[in-house]
């Protein structure tokens, strides 16, 4: 199946869809696009910016996809001030997150971008196994070696709750190299605080994921996939009210 179909009757000759082809795949020639043998990464660019619709991708659902939002579209100042007053949450109340929210969540991480256009990133939802997978978190992590004095101590003060804080779901995000999965997590993590929950990531719990084969088979990953992040979700039981402040800005203009 070809990545890219090109229809002829709607091409209008434009050419916006060769300028815009990061692989080269498509060509402009005799005032018609056509595709070329070049390895389509499939980064969808050329559907996304033909004027007339000439463009298809078989092997994916494109239907629904018609109109955009921009950022450019958001207040900067709002955004910003949004993104800087988020917090990590690691007082959950007992109500569940809904269904829907961990969907669009998803929906979210989904849309993240990534390198050549893999898409190599795997979800894992935890929920009503949460107990069993912190009790096996655990052990895993009691068999590491060279922990630092802060994973002890927080440990041994909360044994039970130490890697999800008692968060009713958990969303762990892996992929074959950390880059794609961080880049899904930020948009998840923005996705949850739009829905007004709190969310955590738990470093310790993929520290000890990744050396336990038992927790690596329950989260249900692929040979040579490993656990980047797992953001901790649910309704923060505390109320931030002032920004914390940050140190400054390390830069380097050239």
């Amino acid at each position: 199946m070809e990545p890219v179909v090109i229809d002829a009757a709607k091409c209008i000759g434009c050419g916006l869809c060769a300028a815009d082809c990061v692989s080269l795949h498509i060509a402009l020639e005799g005032g018609a696009a056509r595709v070329r043998d070049n390895a389509c990464v499939e980064c969808g660019h050329c559907f996304a910016i033909c004027p007339s619709g000439a463009v298809s991708m078989p092997g994916y659902d494109t239907s629904g996809l018609e109109g955009i939002r921009p950022l450019s579209g958001f207040d900067p100042d709002d955004l910003l001030l949004a993104m800087a007053s988020r917090r990590s949450v690691r007082q959950f109340t007992p109500e569940p997150v809904a269904e829907a929210d961990i969907l669009r969540i998803l929906e979210a991480g989904r849309c993240c971008p990534t390198g050549s256009n893999r898409q190599g990133v795997y979800f894992t939802v935890l929920r009503e196994d949460l107990p069993a997978v912190e009790a096996m978190a655990a052990r895993a992590f009691e068999a590491l070696p060279r922990l630092s004095r802060l994973a002890k101590s927080g440990y041994a003060a909360e044994r039970g709750q130490f890697f999800f804080k008692g968060a009713p779901a958990v969303i762990v995000v892996s992929g074959k190299q950390d880059t794609d999965p961080a880049l899904a997590s930020s948009y998840m993590e923005l996705m949850a605080g739009a829905l007004g929950l709190g969310a955590l990531y738990s470093g310790f719990f993929v520290y000890a994921a990744r050396a336990s084969e038992e927790l690596r088979a329950l989260l249900g990953l692929p040979v040579g996939v490993q656990p980047v992040t797992a953001l901790c979700l649910g309704h923060s039981a505390v109320e931030y009210r002032r920004r914390v402040p940050r140190r400054p800005l390390k830069v380097t203009w050239r």
